[in-house]
């Protein structure tokens, strides 16, 4: 606002300026000299530049309001379904009630109401943060059967070659193969049970408490089966091809580390990363240079609390942990993992079914489906049997 005020009152010393040149030649009854004449069109000239100045100063503060008002309009629209939500949870509990002007009602089923997207949103935003798998895998959304195509040798030795050729000579036809993963869809479900004595106290907020509760139960879920997979179900992170063999049953060696970190192409290291169960960190943790510093870092990339060989370690209790045969370290790039969201987490809360149990009950459905798309991304160490 300033810099236009400014810009008007200079626009009005401009125009005072020129009058000012016409009216000393009218008064003496001349023609402008060529002094004046240069001055009176570098005003005017000014004053073009000044006009042009403040029209697109206007434009750009119509743009800015028109934007502020869709992000409010944006904002509003979040703001009521989750107050309806809560006044909804409230309501069912016997609490009364704060109707406001424009509140959303819900649309209610036989046995409960749908969640609005903008909450299911932000489970799902919860899921993300609690699940670095999930963040980073390769995300699709299909309904039908998807299928991926995956790049690998003909047999154990057919693969595209590239070499010298001598004029004359035929080049030797090679190639690799095309094959597919497909991902479809399996049901899954969460339940959470929230206490009709934790949404009667006016100082919890009750949609954040859901949320919460809610993405972490999925978060945790998905987090195995992306990691672990379910025989005939979901496959895994940890089903990649891409192994190495610990030499042990009980102990990791910087080496392996060293070893399994190469497992991956350079190619794909940039947003590669470690993930471990935390009695695994624990023991990799001891682990030292020769120069007695040790092998894990602190962060200070904001990213994860340490580093290794200068990769984020994450930690979970749905990594097996050290022994037999367990595939007890995975690094990687994590976009070597497809995930085909089939359907995207749908919620309802439940009236009746808990109300003995003064309780009442969050469920959500999806479907979802998962596995290994490129195994040059991901690598794991196997403990030996």
């Amino acid at each position: 606002m300033k810099n236009l005020k400014a810009l008007i009152e200079k626009r009005a010393e401009l125009q005072t300026e020129m009058d000012s040149y016409v009216t000393k030649a009218d008064t003496e009854q001349r023609a402008m000299t060529a002094e004046e004449i240069t001055k009176f069109d570098a005003a005017e000239q000014a004053i073009k530049d000044i006009d042009a100045t403040i029209a697109r100063e206007e434009r750009a503060r119509a743009t800015e309001k028109k934007e502020f008002k869709e992000e409010k309009t944006e904002e509003r629209a979040e703001v009521l379904e989750e107050r309806a939500f809560a006044n909804f949870i409230r309501k069912e509990c016997g609490m009364p009630v704060e109707v406001r002007s424009g509140e959303q009602n819900f649309t209610i089923a036989n046995n409960g109401a749908v969640i609005p997207t903008s909450i299911v949103n932000r489970v799902i935003s919860t899921v993300k943060e609690m699940s670095p798998i999930f963040a980073r895998a390769t995300m699709f959304s299909v309904k039908g059967t998807l299928k991926v195509p995956v790049y690998g040798l003909a047999n154990t030795t057919h693969d595209i070659t590239v070499g010298y050729q001598d004029e004359f000579t035929d080049i030797t036809a090679d190639a690799g193969a095309f094959t597919s993963v497909d991902l479809s869809g399996f049901l899954a479900g969460a339940l959470t049970l929230i206490g009709k004595s934790v949404i009667n106290n006016s100082d919890i907020d009750v949609v954040s408490f859901i949320i919460k509760e809610m993405g972490t139960k999925i978060a945790l879920f998905l987090e195995d089966e992306l990691l672990n997979g379910t025989t005939d179900k979901a496959e895994g992170a940890l089903s990649t091809t891409n192994t190495m063999n610990a030499g042990s049953i009980s102990a990791i060696t910087a080496d392996n580390l060293i070893d399994l970190q190469a497992k991956i192409p350079t190619v794909h290291q940039a947003n590669a990363c470690w993930t471990m169960a935390p009695a695994t960190f624990t023991a990799i943790r001891k682990l030292k240079y020769g120069d007695g510093k040790y092998l894990i870092q602190d962060s200070f990339t904001g990213q994860t609390p340490f580093t290794l060989l200068g990769k984020p370690v994450y930690l979970s209790d749905n990594m097996p942990a050290i022994g037999s045969a367990a595939k007890a370290v995975l690094y990687g790039d994590y976009s070597g993992l497809a995930v085909n969201m089939r359907q995207n987490i749908e919620m309802q809360i439940l009236n009746e079914k808990y109300a003995t149990m003064h309780a009442v009950g969050i469920v959500s459905w999806f479907e979802f489906d998962s596995d290994v798309i490129d195994n040059q991304k991901l690598a794991t160490l196997v403990m030996s049997v």
